[in-house]
């Protein structure tokens, strides 16, 4: 039996190599595309959500995981180690820490819950720097801490391609929706206290805007734990993924850059063409 399990929700949008290789494990939020529910990851994917909002013109719902069935996730999580960290998209985003935190009651002590006041791969960090602390061979309650301690140095961002599905979502007004797709407008979403907020607005084509959003990131947050980065982008084209991969490279030196495809949660709010960097700072 293994001494500790790490498990996330489906939106730290990892990769199948990143979960196989760490070992983690999984509990699916919920998609709702009509008046039919589907699991993030398992049953749907962003192709879903692209197409039910092309042919319906109406943004999915997203809803989190229910008290019972982190309870049942717990349970067989619990078949294998002796304890379980499980981290969780922000509680600013969504009700599932709630969730996790009242089904890990019933635990005795066992389940560590993280509010990692972060989402996608923001919050992937802080599941991947537990389980480099196991591996250095620290305890249950060292790792906790330390991920706790870490929740407000994760630098989440993302610039969007199009603001339609902000839109879509009431996050913008039809004027400003207009004026941004005239003026050829992306806006870069940061996580600030857990919550999303806009920061920057770049105006121009997308690689000319995500290339100066790598340079922003570079000036404003230039000290960071150099283990690794995440290039997370919602089915960007792979000439603008490669272009800010070795922006990445220019700019930073992490000893691992990672790229993934956001899932279906980030997607239903942020749309096609969305890319963040992502990464821990000092």
């Amino acid at each position: 039996m293994k001494n500790v399990v790490i498990t996330v929700d489906s939106t730290a949008d990892f990769s199948k190599e990143i979960i196989e290789k760490y070992d983690i494990r999984v509990s699916p939020l919920h998609v709702l595309l009509g008046d039919n529910e589907y699991r993030d990851g398992v049953d749907a994917t962003p192709q879903d959500i692209f197409e039910y909002v092309k042919k319906t013109n109406v943004l999915p719902k997203t809803s989190a995981c229910a008290t019972e069935e982190y309870v049942e996730f717990f349970t067989r999580q619990l078949e294998e180690a002796e304890k379980v960290i499980h981290f969780n998209i922000s509680a600013e985003c969504s009700s599932s820490n709630a969730n996790a935190v009242e089904a890990a009651k019933r635990f005795g002590g066992r389940v560590y819950v993280v509010d990692t006041r972060q989402l996608s791969t923001g919050q992937g960090l802080l599941a991947l720097k537990a389980c480099d602390l196991l591996q250095e061979g620290k305890t249950v309650d060292e790792v906790y801490n330390t991920v706790l301690s870490l929740t407000d140095k994760v630098q989440t961002s993302f610039v969007v391609d199009t603001v339609d599905y902000l839109y879509k979502g009431g996050r913008c007004t039809a004027a400003a929706a207009v004026v941004s797709k005239i003026l050829k407008i992306h806006p870069s979403i940061f996580m600030d206290n857990g919550k999303l907020v806009v920061r920057k607005k770049y105006m121009g084509n997308l690689k000319r805007c995500i290339g100066a959003y790598v340079d922003d990131l570079a000036v404003d947050f230039p000290d960071y734990d150099d283990t690794r980065v995440f290039i997370t982008h919602s089915h960007c084209s792979d000439d603008i993924v490669e272009l800010i991969k070795e922006k990445v490279k220019e700019k930073f030196s992490f000893k691992d850059i990672e790229v993934t495809t956001a899932g279906c949660v980030v997607t239903s709010h942020c749309g096609q063409g969305t890319l963040g960097v992502l990464y821990i700072k000092k």
